[in-house]
């Protein structure tokens, strides 16, 4: 791990955030879905409700915490070794191969839940999920003090190399306004801080390689004594 970076904010803190009992952090996972069929890549992001406690009206990616089931889900293709390799060298609950597994089916899974995307096929009607085209690109942990805590996983993939159909997109109670938006071109919507840093995080990485390596580096933001911070694992 490199030398950790102090990063200077902090935002999506509950107003009455740190009169609040320690929450602990929640195994969560996103999926970065990026479209490059019109020449620079665009992301997929979508809406959050007014009426979640967490990051209301926020324009986020697709994605939710680890169910207990995702153990158990079948998959067509699984992840890349250097992947899996990466998810179980982290110290984690979460460092097994099922475990580290199981993250990735859930941002599948969310994906389809609140998008109506399929990264996979249906067979009798449930869903195998293709593992074997996401990176892992991002790790963050949400600060104490926070009203809900997620540890989160982003992975990201290109629609088209998954074999993807983008037409079945629809707004669900989870997500609104679902679209797509240039990865650099973000003004005017309501986006996350930590949303953000991962999208120029990510978009660093597609200016060096557009392939996207399997291996490349991942940014881990946390936080410690009051401050925020980012390191690589």
């Amino acid at each position: 791990m490199s030398i950790p970076e102090r990063l200077d904010r902090v935002e999506n803190i509950h107003p009455g955030a740190l009169r609040n009992p320690p929450v602990k952090p929640r195994d969560a996972a996103t999926l970065i879905l990026l479209d490059r069929s019109a020449g620079r890549p665009r992301v997929l992001l979508g809406k959050r409700s007014s009426k979640h406690v967490f990051m209301p009206d926020a324009y986020v990616f697709p994605g939710g915490r680890r169910d207990r089931l995702d153990h158990v889900l079948p998959f067509a293709s699984d992840l890349h070794p250097d992947v899996l390799s990466r998810l179980m060298a982290e110290k984690s609950r979460s460092a097994s191969q099922r475990g580290a597994r199981a993250l990735a089916l859930a941002a599948v899974r969310e994906l389809e839940e609140e998008t109506g995307l399929v990264l996979g096929e249906r067979i009798a009607g449930r869903l195998h999920a293709q593992l074997g085209t996401l990176r892992y690109v991002a790790r963050a942990i949400t600060p104490p003090g926070s009203v809900r805590r997620f540890d989160t996983r982003f992975f990201s993939t290109f629609a088209d190399e998954a074999g993807m159909t983008l037409e079945g997109i629809a707004d669900t109670h989870e997500l609104h306004d679902l679209g797509w938006h240039d990865l650099q071109e973000l003004d005017g919507l309501n986006v996350p801080w930590i949303t953000r840093s991962v999208l120029c995080d990510l978009a660093k990485l597609l200016s060096d390689d557009p392939a996207l390596p399997f291996g490349s580096t991942v940014p881990f933001y946390y936080s410690r004594r009051g401050q925020f911070f980012r390191s690589r694992l």
